[in-house]
């Protein structure tokens, strides 16, 4: 092995680029790997996010509110967009490589013996670095699944369910009550949870194991209203009504009207965690500024990011149909309503669901460039392209991200649009100029 303290990390399999050889259900292992830590965990009070769509806006949503209540917020998300400790942010800063690097030396025997994914030692550095900094709110957002997942070592303070859809129906079940009992999983007996999900199957499963643990459990159509008076790529207006308060006319800094959703839902964990009762104009304070600069609190990056504004290139991590429908409703109305031309850099994975995708695609005539990605799981380019081809979608020789985004910029016309979109891999390999 290495002598890079790093490499111990980044040499683990990794589920992005290696997929089932990586994937390492059941805790057994990550127990054995905190416990070599010290149980960080135990020392956090925590509000653990799963959902199959919307999980990272809401916990980044959450961490946003706490930071401007004032709370020292610990917010893990993944996968990272272009560094590992962007998985690992306190009040938005990432923690230190020569941390992390520290960390991994000190625990080498223990990794060495125990061979744990990428994921697993990830979420335990995340732990370590959480208790070490004594952060008043840790936000941990769940890899994949829920009952299974590496995060669910934690004895939350509030379990989120954002959303259930059917995605990783190899692991998961290939129902959506099946993946709902999985998504449930991190609730634990009598802490209360918190649920978004819409569909009447799911929401059963989600009450059935909640009533099992005898946790009490909050569903957010039951108990928050919102009306919104803008949605653009600049982020949404809305009014929202909770039980502890009506808060008018919050500003989104999140794009896209499914957003504000995961806004209400962000809400309803605060207030249910850390916010004080109705009537505390700093609680109302917190929501408005948190919402108001999600990324400026969290640096969370990679959900409608305009990166350009003439003509208009806009880059959205989504993977599956239903992100990418959320995508597109944003994004092709603008491009639309200027006359231009939707055109699209698109990668795509195994077992995403490419033909609902492309099915979308072609409702807004978009024209499409398949883009390489360097993961094993990666579907080859010209398998997307003539994938796509078959649901009457137009498109363009497959390329290299750097070389698609030159060919726009020296085509395009003011009044064009280009959205990338597929997965996490595209901020990674933008070009140095279009990043933050």
């Amino acid at each position: 092995m290495s002598d890079d303290p790093l490499a111990l990390l980044l040499d683990r399999p990794q589920y992005a680029n290696v997929a089932d050889d990586a994937y390492a259900p059941g805790l057994d292992r990550m127990r054995v790997l905190i416990d070599g830590m010290g149980n960080p965990h135990e020392a956090l009070r925590a509000v653990h996010v799963a959902g199959t769509n919307g999980k990272g806006s809401t916990a980044a949503m959450t961490a946003a509110i706490a930071t401007a209540a004032g709370l020292k917020t610990g917010l893990h998300t993944s996968p990272h967009l272009t560094h590992v400790t962007q998985r690992m942010r306190v009040d938005g800063t990432p923690a230190p490589t020569d941390w992390l690097g520290d960390v991994l030396n000190e625990h080498r025997a223990l990794i060495e013996e125990v061979q744990p994914s990428f994921f697993e030692l990830a979420v335990a550095l995340t732990f370590r670095y959480f208790a070490e900094q004594d952060v008043d709110l840790a936000v941990i957002e769940v890899g994949l699944g829920g009952r299974l997942d590496s995060t669910n070592v934690l004895a939350p303070a509030l379990s989120v369910i954002t959303h259930v859809g059917l995605d990783h129906t190899d692991m998961l079940g290939d129902t959506l009550d099946a993946i709902a009992r999985e998504k449930a999983g991190i609730i634990k007996p009598g802490t209360p949870a918190l649920s978004a999900v819409a569909q009447q199957e799911a929401q059963a499963a989600i009450a059935e194991v909640a009533a099992e643990q005898d946790a009490p459990l909050h569903r957010l159509d039951d108990e928050a209203t919102w009306t919104t008076h803008r949605s653009d790529l600049t982020g949404s207006v809305f009014t929202l009504d909770t039980p502890a308060r009506r808060y008018d006319r919050l500003s989104l800094s999140l794009a896209g009207p499914h957003q504000q959703r995961n806004a209400a839902l962000a809400v309803r964990a605060a207030e249910l965690t850390f916010l004080t009762g109705e009537g505390d104009a700093s609680a109302e304070a917190a929501v408005r500024d948190g919402l108001g600069d999600v990324r400026g609190r969290t640096d969370f990056h990679g959900r409608l990011d305009v990166l350009q504004e003439e003509p208009l290139i806009v880059v959205d991590v989504g993977h599956n149909p239903p992100a990418i429908a959320a995508t597109l409703d944003t994004v092709a109305p603008v491009v639309a309503g200027r006359g231009g031309t939707l055109h699209v850099c698109l990668n795509a994975v195994r077992g995403k669901q490419l033909d609902e995708t492309a099915r979308l695609l072609a409702e807004h005539d978009a024209v499409v460039t398949p883009i390489p990605i360097d993961t094993k799981r990666a579907l080859p380019p010209d398998e997307i392209a003539e994938r796509l081809r078959a649901q009457g979608v137009t498109t363009t020789a497959p390329r290299p991200l750097a070389d698609a985004l030159d060919a726009f910029e020296r085509t395009a016309a003011p009044t064009d649009g280009l959205l990338l979109t597929g997965s996490h891999k595209l901020v990674d390999v933008l070009p140095p100029a279009f990043r933050d």
